[in-house]
């Protein structure tokens, strides 16, 4: 059975705002002093696309307000390829003829220390959905081990229980990425064939479970391609001022993955091009000023170069989505994904340099190892 969206996530009554949007009203939303769902849905409706320049000046303009000039910095670490699910985009999905591997303790340690002479400092650590292989007890031993290394460790794994990101959090996990890849049900349940991620609503309340749980930050992102662009991103909206509003204390940040080309070969049914990638971008930012808006190296040079400082404050960089590959040139798994930007990170921070931006690898504030159990307000 679909599972329904929540009542506080139902972005219906504002989609029709961005059926209607003309250039005045667009307009007003670009400078509007108090954005909310209604000026999000114009700014991303198809006829904002015609306004794109005005939205990036305004989208610069408030990135440097709130983030300066600089660009914060983290690296992927894939620890396991192992997976229960079937989702039909990933090219982890169990039914993909793909070696499986997970990393040892020894393998991962080799891995972090190529990571920290690269000059990382945030890292994220990656699994597939939960398996024997790679369980909580896994992940737990991970955590404690990039804690040692890092100041700054993020997961990207299976959703848990509130109890289960709590011991995270005391192993030194700072933060949780979950994307709900869809918010549309009926497009979900097709994508998921199989595996614990079939569960709609079990997904879609882990990030709440998390920062329940003691972890400080969450990440959030639909991956754009698999269901309508417009109402995905209005959902992503709401689901973030949902968090916001209930664990004011804890940070949220918002990523905008596009399909890529992986194993298996899925082509998007809503595919989104670059300039609408763009366009999402400043939306986002025009509406949510003080929220960290992230991009992977998903994309390529010429989109990063392009909205580096202009509404994105954060990326990843020199980034490997197969396990290992930090250490080991000769890696002959196949990753999650391709990737678009392969630049190592002197390259890229010179880049940045060039644009009048600094690159910062180090989040001060997470020095601060104490754990804090944000409690509902």
């Amino acid at each position: 059975m679909t599972d329904k969206l929540p009542d506080w996530l139902n972005p219906e009554p504002w989609l029709r705002f961005a059926r209607e949007a003309d250039a005045q009203s667009i307009q007003q939303a670009v400078f509007s002093e108090e954005p909310g769902e209604r000026e999000l849905a114009l700014l991303l409706s198809p006829q904002a696309g015609e306004q794109l320049e005005l939205m990036a000046r305004r989208a610069q303009s408030i990135t440097r307000r709130h983030f300066g000039r600089t660009i914060g910095l983290y690296a992927p670490l894939y620890l396991s390829n192992y997976c229960s699910g079937g989702c039909l985009y990933c090219g982890f999905a169990s039914d993909r003829d793909e070696k499986r591997q997970k990393l040892t303790r020894d393998e991962a340690t080799e891995e972090l220390l190529a990571m920290r002479e690269m000059g990382i400092e945030e890292i994220l650590l990656l699994t597939g959905e939960r398996t024997p292989h790679a369980d909580f007890d896994y992940l737990h031993e991970h955590v404690s081990l990039a804690a040692e290394y890092f100041h700054r460790v993020i997961i990207e794994v299976f959703p848990m229980a509130k109890n289960e990101y709590r011991q995270l959090a005391e192993a030194g996990c700072t933060g949780v990425t979950l994307y709900q890849e869809t918010y549309d049900p009926v497009v979900y349940e097709k994508m998921h064939r199989w595996g614990p991620k079939r569960d709609f609503s079990q997904r879609l309340e882990a990030p709440e479970r998390a920062l329940g749980g003691g972890l400080r930050s969450a990440g959030l992102g639909a991956l754009l391609g698999l269901g309508d662009p417009v109402f995905d991103m209005l959902c992503l909206y709401r689901h973030a001022k949902h968090l916001l509003k209930h664990y004011w204390q804890a940070g949220v940040s918002l990523s905008f993955p596009r399909i890529r080309p992986q194993l298996g070969g899925f082509q998007p049914e809503h595919p989104v091009d670059e300039k609408m990638l763009a366009q999402f971008a400043f939306a986002f930012r025009i509406c949510l000023p003080e929220v960290p808006l992230v991009l992977s190296t998903r994309e390529g040079e010429r989109v990063r170069d392009g909205l580096a400082g202009v509404g994105i404050s954060k990326m990843s960089v020199a980034s490997k989505t197969t396990v290992g590959g930090y250490s080991h040139e000769e890696n002959n798994s196949t990753g999650q994904f391709e990737i678009s930007d392969d630049r190592d990170p002197e390259a890229f921070c010179a880049m940045l340099r060039s644009k009048g931006l600094e690159p910062v690898f180090k989040n001060w504030d997470s020095a601060y190892r104490e754990t804090a159990h944000y409690q509902q307000t």
